[in-house]
């Protein structure tokens, strides 16, 4: 009975995001419909505003719906002086879908709406597919070793893609962020990896170069975030169910230096070691700031 219980709560939560979900994607996809058949660069501007506004609605919703699926406790650290109307570039470890809830609740109206690199393939994904597509979320492909080796004329294309949907964010003040490992972290994955961390998957440099190239001039400053979740990772679908999420957000805020502006990440490898360094010494910095958060935790 408490299994059952526990799931129909789960249910219950789950049809809740995704009748939000559905309520403001007919607006949102109505406005970006328009904003894409419409050439004049002012009213874009201004459907961009207004298909912003849906998306902070539509955040604030899904909040009051974690709040009533469980008890949420996030303990920010780092964001004084953030400014709703700055330039900034997001990078944040990964563990679960949660994480994006999360960082939607410490960010929504203290910077401009968040952009995710998404991959392609989640483009199909019903309703949210349509509402990121509808929100300017930039889409990745990523290809395989494997595949490049068979198709060498697709090497560099991922990164142009990016490219493009970073030059979309010139307009009006907006906040790019990136999972840097690409992929939610597990034990098995850093194996697999060979990670040099206990806690993090090995950064890509790539998406993170190249939004840097296309607006680094823009960015106020560059937020280091770093998720530390007490007790166990809370899933998705746990968390419907009920799952405490509790969970420290530390936010550093790191200065744009000019250097990572202004290289040629694809045709520089010089240019290349030096951002693999320096993401590298990010990285272990976080590596050493989780272990010693876990620490203080379990004192």
């Amino acid at each position: 009975m408490r299994s059952f219980l526990r799931n129909l709560r789960g249910t219950v939560v789950f049809a809740a995001f995704t009748a939000n979900t559905i309520f403001w994607f007919v607006p949102l996809f109505l406005l970006a419909i328009i904003k894409l058949i419409l050439p004049v660069a002012p009213i874009r501007r201004r459907l961009t505003r207004m298909l912003t506004w849906i998306g902070e609605q539509w955040i604030d919703v899904n909040g009051v719906i974690v709040r009533l699926a469980c008890a949420k406790r996030i303990v920010s650290r780092g964001l004084d002086g953030l400014r709703p109307d700055g330039w900034y570039l997001v990078m944040s470890n990964h563990q679960t879908w949660v994480d994006i809830l999360v960082l939607q609740s410490v960010f929504n109206r203290r910077i401009p709406f968040l952009k995710f690199f998404i991959k392609q393939q989640l483009i199909w994904f019903p309703f949210l597919g349509l509402a990121w597509w509808a929100l300017d979320m930039p889409f990745m492909k990523r290809h395989s070793a494997s595949y490049l080796a068979k198709h060498p004329h697709m090497r560099g294309k991922d990164l142009e893609t990016t490219r493009k949907a970073c030059q979309k964010f010139r307009d009006i003040p907006t906040s790019v962020i990136n999972f840097l490992e690409g992929t939610r972290v597990t034990e098995e994955k850093c194996r697999k990896r060979n990670s040099p961390y206990q806690r993090l998957l090995p950064p890509r440099a790539g998406g993170f170069a190249v939004a840097m190239s296309s607006m680094g001039e823009l960015f106020d400053s560059i937020l280091d975030v770093t998720l530390v979740y007490r007790g166990s990772v809370p899933q998705f679908w746990a968390m419907c169910c009920g799952h405490d999420v509790d969970v420290i957000v530390d936010v550093r805020q790191r200065v744009v230096e000019q250097w990572l502006a202004s290289g040629d990440y694809e045709n520089d490898r010089e240019f290349r070691r030096k951002v693999h360094r320096w993401l590298g010494d990010v990285w272990q910095e976080k590596d050493e700031l989780i272990q010693r958060i876990e620490a203080e935790e379990r004192l």
